[in-house]
């Protein structure tokens, strides 16, 4: 008995194992690769080498530049120049170095000022307009008038 009892004594002593992960699920933190330059091997007998499908073309990220007021104008200014000449406006918006997008959201920023001024001109141009037709139709009562005198109509 006193076997079973050091038995038993055993299996309630040791601890129950950890549930570990397995290896694949651990997050290991991945090792860079150095930047070096890429060498040619040498062939010999003028042997060119075989196309490797893991060479990509490298894309270089462009750097945002933001625009004055001033630089804005002068690139809008351009730009309708080209085209007025004939140029398509992706020609001419690819030689001013921005965005079709951009030269487009300009153009809308840009639209409301220059209308206010077309906007001041028609304002004018109808109050012009206005008191012309009433100078004409002073004019005209008093022809008529005239004319009623020496008819005796009036």
């Amino acid at each position: 008995m006193a076997e079973f009892q050091d038995a038993q004594t055993v299996q309630t002593t040791v601890a129950p194992a950890k549930v570990e992960v397995p290896e694949s699920k651990k997050k290991v933190p991945r090792a860079k690769k150095a930047k070096a330059e890429l060498v040619k091997p040498v062939r010999k007998n003028g042997a060119k080498p075989a196309p490797q499908a893991a060479e990509a073309p490298v894309v270089a990220k462009t750097v945002r530049k933001t625009y004055s007021e001033k630089e804005r104008s002068q690139k809008l200014a351009q730009i309708e120049k080209s085209i007025a000449a004939g140029a398509t406006s992706k020609i001419a918006v690819g030689q001013a170095g921005i965005s079709e997008q951009t030269y487009y959201y300009w153009k809308r920023a840009v639209a409301p000022s220059s209308d206010s001024g077309d906007l001041r001109d028609l304002v004018a141009l109808e109050e012009e307009n206005k008191r012309l037709k009433n100078l004409l139709a002073d004019r005209l009562r008093k022809e008529n008038a005239e004319l009623k005198k020496k008819l005796g109509l009036a």
